[in-house]
């Protein structure tokens, strides 16, 4: 009797269960990407329009990347410092999910970025690789010996691995848009939609007779420059080399253009492409592309270093100080207790500890996988390098944000259009911007007056046309003078070189945004779209 009231129960299980699935099942089954729930139509059905019908998300992080689920958290001033600068009041905000770099972005990745310049535009275009190169004179140091760090520091091997220095705000916003582009350009190769460029042309000595070139260059439309070469029989023979406006036009892969251009080049044999039309271009309804990388928003960044994920109990630590678990700066489990957790200066003159018995162990930069990572699995969120954030820098920023993913920053932009209507590219190959003035929101709601004004100042004004003066707003010699602006960025973190107080993710502080230092370096983010 037991046996078959046991049996019976569990049949009765399986069937609440099959039940329950056939139910749900039944409640998902009319939305779905094979017959439109609003007319009936069928999708991808050759016969009809062939409407393209997908659903799903990423679900694989980016390379390089980690998710970084969203949440409710705290932004702001966690403990008092009578001497820090009052800008990091209280304020409780959500951020959505998105992705962000496990690392620090690394001098082999950055030297990556150049080389890949340099052999696309090393030959014909040599003068845009300068913009391009960190500043390392960051290293100097009037009253310290410094030199070798100046000379090797991001070309040596030895540091491939630690952080890049010495970039800008606008070259860490460049860099993304490079890596979005050679992201989704892998992506296109990979899938057949897209071949690979024929990267052999650009390469040194890559000179060619008026015959060779003609068979990848059309003269009608771009300028053959000839360039003498010695030949091989003696005696001198015209060559050519592949002009830079073609090699812009054909080997710089550029996400936007890509989508908003008529034209394409699929590949032939694309036989992994079976769940797209192999007749048309890829677009972003296709789901495949990548966001695109950029910098973390001050909100992100800040959530991302505190890491504040709920326990067992479906609650997270709060009053947190340092994005490690603990409260102090050294490790107080019994396995590794009193190592340090991050590379900051202890005290005056104490970079790194004493010989035999080092404390954080490197007296400048540290590797980008150096110590413990946080909760979210992200290295280095406090010391060894500072890092830049997208939002411009306002000190009453915490006081007007917006308590749904807040940033100060938008410039709501358009691709610049030739008189045809032909978006029109920059030195680089990638789409020019522009926008009016009523679509910059830098300076909105803003509590700072000073900041409205423009202090990029000239240091002379002799020579100066009447019309030029009107533009100098300020006396240079006046001390007073405002120093924020619409070009000031936030950057947070602490580096090698600060103390512990600045280690508090809620610290910030700013820079404009075409300079640079040797305790400033970045990462990037990217939106999550979809599944939170």
């Amino acid at each position: 009797m037991n046996i078959k009231t046991n049996v019976l129960k569990v049949l009765v299980a399986i069937f609440v269960i099959l039940a329950f699935v056939a139910c749900k099942s039944s409640r998902n089954s009319d939305l779905n990407t094979n017959t439109s729930f609003q007319t009936g139509w069928k999708s991808s059905d050759e016969s009809t329009i062939d409407f393209q019908a997908y659903e799903g998300i990423l679900s694989d992080a980016p390379v390089g990347m980690l998710p970084i689920e969203g949440g409710v958290f705290t932004i702001g001033q966690v403990d008092e410092f009578i001497t820090a600068p009052r800008n990091n009041e209280r304020r409780t905000l959500t951020v959505s999910s998105f992705f962000m770099d496990k690392y620090e972005v690394s001098n082999i990745a950055w030297r990556e970025y150049i080389g890949w310049n340099e052999a696309v535009f090393g030959h014909t275009k040599p003068e845009l690789l300068k913009s391009l190169l960190p500043d390392t004179t960051v290293w100097r140091d009037e009253m310290a010996y410094n030199e070798p760090f100046v000379e090797y520091y991001f070309r040596h091997p030895a540091y491939s691995f630690y952080p890049v220095v010495g970039v800008s705000w606008e070259q860490a916003m460049a860099y993304s848009q490079w890596r979005t582009d050679r992201v989704n350009e892998q992506i296109l190769v990979l899938k057949k939609f897209i071949e690979k460029p024929n990267y052999k042309l650009l390469r040194a000595n890559a000179y060619f007779t008026k015959e060779e070139i003609e068979k990848y260059v059309d003269p009608s439309k771009y300028t053959l420059i000839p360039v003498e070469r010695p030949a091989a029989s003696g005696g001198s023979a015209e060559m050519y080399q592949v002009p830079y406006e073609w090699i812009k036009d054909q080997f710089v892969f550029n996400t936007e253009k890509y989508l908003k251009s008529t034209a394409y080049n699929p590949s032939t044999g694309a036989a992994e492409r079976k769940r797209f039309d192999q007749g048309r271009k890829l677009n972003v309804a296709d789901g495949i592309l990548l966001v695109g990388y950029r910098l973390p928003t001050e909100a992100e960044w800040e959530y991302a270093a505190f890491a504040p994920k709920a326990g067992s109990d479906g609650l997270s630590k709060e009053g947190k100080i340092y994005p490690w678990s603990g409260y102090h700066p050294r490790d107080i489990s019994s396995r590794n207790k009193g190592k340090m957790l991050a590379n900051f200066v202890r005290g005056r003159g104490d970079m790194m500890g004493v010989a035999g018995n080092h404390n954080d162990g490197y007296v400048l930069t540290a590797p980008v996988d150096a110590y413990e990572p946080n909760d979210f699995g992200l290295y280095n969120m406090a010391g060894n390098v500072n890092e830049w954030v997208l939002d411009v820098y306002r000190e009453t920023t915490f006081e007007e944000m917006t308590e749904y993913n807040a940033f100060r920053g938008n410039v709501y932009s358009s691709i610049k259009k030739d008189d045809d209507g032909n978006p029109i590219l920059n030195d680089y190959g990638q789409l020019d911007i522009e926008w009016k003035k009523e679509d910059d929101k830098r300076n909105y709601r803003d509590g700072d007056a000073g900041s409205l004004f423009d202090t990029d100042y000239p240091l002379s004004t002799v020579g100066f046309t009447p019309e030029q003066m009107e533009k100098v707003k300020y006396d240079p010699s006046d001390v007073l003078a405002p120093r924020i602006n619409d070009s000031t960025r936030v950057y947070k973190g602490g580096s090698w070189n600060d103390r512990i107080y600045w280690l508090n993710p809620t610290t910030r502080r700013y820079m404009q945004q075409n300079q640079s230092s040797s305790t400033i370096g970045f990462r990037c983010a990217m939106s999550i779209l979809g599944k939170e």
